[in-house]
């Protein structure tokens, strides 16, 4: 895909779609959480435009929030309903341990979180067992794939982690969740759609 096409998409893309967006998910009793986190995945699939193959499902990672809460949202845009689950981030995010994501970092070695726009690729075994490839759209995360930045599962993301630590374990960078919460992600994130991660802060 063309980077510069991609990243000169938003406005024009999201423009009519915004709006409307809002009201039917207000209409529907979507909460104002919620309707953040459509809002965002709408105009973040808009961007990405022909670099997804599937547009009904996308995830957010909010790294705004604390790692002890469920800051990983898949956004159903065709009935416009949220889910959450837990996520880690990488240790070179967080250095203290303390649960709090302080930085970004698309340099290899890092082992920090990336933020940015990622397009979900297809399933392999790995270290940690089926993961889901992920592939870097903006020059915040153009390493992704060279940094074995990916989705799976670990122990470490499960909720007993935070029930005993009060924050989840740290990855390398990655993106992982308890492995009930992973097989979802696997039947329902993975095969070209988008996974969108910042500091957003929504509570």
């Amino acid at each position: 895909m063309n980077r510069r096409l991609f990243l000169g998409t938003a406005a024009a893309a999201t423009a009519g779609v915004a709006i409307p967006a809002r009201v039917a998910a207000q209409a529907s009793g979507a909460s104002t959480r919620d309707v953040a986190i459509l809002d965002i995945a709408r105009r973040e699939v808009a961007r990405a435009g022909d670099a997804l193959w599937r547009r009904d499902l996308t995830a957010i990672a909010d790294f705004g929030v604390h790692s002890a809460l469920p800051r990983f949202h898949f956004a159903n845009l065709e009935n416009g309903t949220v889910r959450s689950f837990l996520v880690t981030h990488g240790t070179g995010s967080d250095p203290d341990h303390d649960g709090w994501l302080k930085s970004f970092s698309n340099v290899e070695g890092s082992l920090a979180t990336s933020r940015g726009a990622y397009v979900t690729w297809e399933w392999y075994v790995g270290r940690y067992g089926t993961s889901i490839r992920l592939g870097g759209l903006d020059a915040d995360n153009s390493n992704a794939l060279q940094r074995y930045i990916v989705m799976h599962a670990a122990d470490y993301a499960r909720p007993e982690h935070v029930a005993r630590w009060g924050k989840l374990g740290r990855s390398n960078g990655c993106f992982a969740m308890g492995p009930e919460d992973f097989r979802e992600a696997l039947w329902h994130l993975s095969g070209g759609r988008l996974l969108f991660a910042d500091r957003l802060g929504i509570a």
